[in-house]
């Protein structure tokens, strides 16, 4: 996994020209995408009023399809994420928009029939597998439960069946550690049995969001391959949350990038990484860590990302982007360039902003 802390130059070398033609984002086929999200807000209802947290978030999975989603902390990510699985508190969030999942809107599914889809036909592998698995019951139990509620066998298929998911994804003796608790686990073997629970029902969408953060490079890579072998073998589509560009570049065919709860570019992972559309998916690229001369600055992106509570107008990137002219003060839309990257910049078809090789 050469690219967990450089990108691989002679592999990603070349350069990417486009115009922009100022043309709204080409939403796919719905006959093509298995999952599409159309301009998906969400906010939270507080004391003191609404917070919005995602503003208009569009993009498309298609069936096997792997797409990375990149950004800083606080850029929206993981509440997307969670929001397809309508797994935000119902109480206090407020979801508008659109999740179109096979056809079938998510966001307006009655509560049991989404019940019927989590797990079965979308999965959520989530960042930290010892607060995400139940410390009072055994690993094989709550992979039990999962075939269970979603099948109908006796629990003797179950067991048999959970087993045969453990030793899928590299855990030794699977017949001992069905019966052991989540505490007797290793951090590499916890995340393996989230990947076996969220893979045991064969769904064709896993959303996984920082699968491998506290984890070690070595297990980390050993995590990424087995996620990419086991959506070979299957044909599951991807949607990897992280930050790791390394990751998405060694995984994914297509990237986006969200600030500031929006997706600010959308494009293949060759073309992102070469000449990427958006200054901010370019500060992203140029902040990587890469070997240089002693002394050498190394490149980072001013500022932070603002506060919900705090958003500015227009272009929400524009204070920290040195790019930016008269004109980002107003509301930017998606446009498409003619190579078909979708970049929310109105000086796309002006700039031609570094990327992770230059």
């Amino acid at each position: 996994m050469a690219l967990r802390d450089t990108v691989d130059e002679a592999a990603l070398g070349g350069s990417l020209t486009g115009q922009a033609g100022g043309s709204p984002t080409v939403k796919p086929d719905a006959a093509e995408a298995l999952l599409s999200v159309e301009d998906l807000s969400i906010g939270f209802r507080g004391r003191d009023g609404d917070t919005s947290v995602t503003r208009k978030v569009s993009f498309f999975v298609r069936p096997g399809e792997r797409v990375g989603v990149v950004g800083e902390s606080g850029c929206g990510k993981t509440v997307t994420g969670l929001s397809l699985l309508r797994l935000l508190p119902e109480r206090t969030a407020r979801i508008d928009g659109r999740i179109l999942f096979d056809g079938r809107d998510l966001s307006t599914l009655p509560m049991r029939e989404m019940r019927k889809i989590r797990g079965r036909d979308i999965s959520m592998i989530f960042q930290e597998p010892m607060s995400a698995l139940d410390p009072v019951f055994t690993i094989g139990q709550q992979l039990s439960e999962t075939l269970l509620a979603h099948f109908d066998m006796s629990r003797k298929e179950a067991r048999e069946r959970s087993i045969q998911a453990l030793t899928e994804v590299g855990i030794p003796l699977p017949e001992r550690r069905y019966d052991e608790y989540p505490h007797q686990f290793s951090g590499g073997m916890r995340q393996r049995v989230m990947i076996a629970m969220a893979l045991i029902c064969k769904p064709r969408l896993i959303v996984a969001d920082e699968p491998t953060t506290a984890l070690d490079v070595t297990v980390q890579a050993q995590i990424i391959d087995l996620l990419c072998q086991l959506s070979d073998d299957t044909g599951t589509a991807l949607l990897f949350i992280t930050h790791d560009l390394g990751v998405v570049a060694e995984t994914c065919s297509r990237m986006l990038t969200m600030y500031a709860g929006e997706v600010v570019e959308d494009a293949a992972v060759d073309e992102a990484l070469r000449r990427p559309g958006h200054p901010y998916t370019s500060g992203l690229l140029r902040s990587l860590p890469r070997l240089s001369e002693r002394g050498e600055r190394l490149p980072s992106i001013p500022g932070r990302v603002p506060s919900p509570n705090a958003m500015p107008e227009g272009c929400r990137f524009r204070d920290r982007c040195p790019y930016a002219r008269p004109g980002c003060e107003d509301y930017q839309p998606m446009v498409t360039d003619r190579r078909g990257r979708h970049v929310r910049c109105w000086r796309v078809d002006e700039l031609a902003l570094p990327g992770a090789v230059d």
